[in-house]
């Protein structure tokens, strides 16, 4: 079970997936984040076989929402399907992020609890960039606080 939103990675429980798209980039970020002291439930798939992406947001998504982990990172061609999945889960905030600065301020401005990668668009070290600065960030709160309140609220209507 998650141990809340730690800055202690050995602490911090984040969960992947990916569709037949995203799979290599997600065990290439799988390795890296428990080479990095992180515990990774890995959702899946595994494999060149076509699947569904918004199973694998879902996936994603709901063990983020049930705290089973802190944080999820979803992986498809473009990112952008996968996000929408993702956020349609109760309690999620999926972000697709580019690069380094999008990563960011995903998590600074956004808090953002999953972040979303598309394997057509970065390449592994990019991809490797953007999940450390998205795990290096924090949420600054502030004004930015009641834009996120506004968002959770739309997910209650």
């Amino acid at each position: 079970m998650a141990q809340g939103n730690s800055s202690a990675p050995n602490e911090t429980v984040i969960a992947l997936a990916a569709d037949h798209a995203g799979w290599e980039l997600k065990d290439r970020l799988a390795q890296h984040l428990r080479g990095s002291g992180y515990e990774v439930v890995d959702l899946g798939t595994n494999g060149p076989d076509s699947v569904d992406y918004p199973d694998f947001g879902e996936a994603v998504g709901t063990e983020v929402a049930n705290r089973r982990a802190d944080l999820g990172v979803a992986v498809c061609g473009s990112g952008i399907g996968i996000a929408m999945a993702a956020g349609k889960v109760a309690g999620i905030r999926a972000a697709t992020v580019h690069d380094e600065t999008s990563a960011r301020l995903a998590r600074e401005h956004n808090d953002a609890n999953v972040i979303c990668l598309g394997a057509r668009l970065l390449d592994p070290a990019g991809a490797v960039a953007a999940l450390d600065a998205y795990l290096a960030a924090a949420f600054e709160g502030g004004r930015h606080q009641r834009r996120v309140d506004k968002i959770d609220a739309l997910g209650r209507r």
